[in-house]
């Protein structure tokens, strides 16, 4: 079921959003080589409680950490593995969702560690455009094709590298996961049309190499991986379609994201 949602509503959802963005803040501040992907989920656990929030994934189909942490070719739902030890060059991909007075709020950012070579520099330079690529179409009267088009074309047919299918946004709030999906794919004109208080997640990923992903099995719990082992990157925000146009509830730069705010 899709709602849409009053400005009160969306403002709660902001004030959740900033919260989960500072989160990610804060983990910038340690990234560094010889960090665990253990001391990422600690700090982040820690600072959202400790600010009056509730980690969402936390329990969520047996889950349970306040952060998925990913590296290199891990493409999503990692676990924040203690012996994950974080290596000059590594890329990693930190995604969590927080509840803060009973509104959602769902984030992923991608951190170079230490110095990174240039192709993995350019992968994160491409997923973070391509997801304001999509945001750009996040406009009422626009369909859910115009998303996935304008990610999936500047991520393949100009840049040569690959959109990963299986995975993909969708509608938040009440709960972390609503309707509609929303793919990084698609054509233009085609899907569901949007509507002002829909508010949704976009989160492109995109591998250097291949769109297609397989799985790996760490202590029982399946996460998914390039098929062809190739890095992969992430970027992901919370909007608002709004008359003024998308808004970001998550933004964690606002000077950057002041558009959109």
């Amino acid at each position: 079921m899709i709602t849409l949602k009053s400005e009160r509503e969306i403002e709660g959802m902001r004030q959740s959003g900033a919260l989960l963005a500072d989160t990610l803040n804060e983990i910038a501040k340690i990234i560094k080589p010889g960090i665990s992907a253990w001391e990422i989920e600690e700090l982040a656990d820690n600072y959202i409680t400790s600010h009056g929030g509730t980690p969402s994934e936390k329990g969520f189909e047996g889950y349970k950490y306040a952060t998925c942490v990913c590296v290199n070719d891990e493409v999503a739902h990692g676990t924040p593995r203690k012996n994950l030890i974080l290596k000059d060059g590594d890329i990693v991909k930190v995604d969590t969702t927080i509840n803060l007075n009973g509104y959602e709020s769902d984030s992923c950012r991608s951190y170079a560690v230490g110095t990174v070579d240039d192709d993995t520099k350019r992968l994160m330079e491409v997923t973070k455009k391509a997801l304001y690529l999509g945001i750009d179409q996040a406009v009422v009267g626009n369909r859910i094709g115009d998303i996935g088009h304008a990610i999936q074309h500047f991520v393949e047919d100009e840049n040569g590298m690959g959109d990963v299918r299986d995975l993909i946004g969708h509608g938040i709030q009440p709960t972390m996961h609503e309707e509609p999906n929303v793919p990084h794919y698609g054509k233009a004109g085609h899907g569901l049309r949007l509507k002002e208080g829909m508010t949704i997640t976009i989160e492109p990923m995109v591998n250097l190499g291949t769109w297609e992903i397989d799985t790996r099995v760490i202590d029982g719990w399946e996460y998914f991986v390039s098929a062809d082992g190739s890095n992969s990157a992430q970027y992901e925000h919370t909007i608002a379609i709004t008359k003024g146009g998308p808004k970001i509830l998550t933004s964690h730069d606002h000077e950057f994201d002041a558009k959109y705010l």
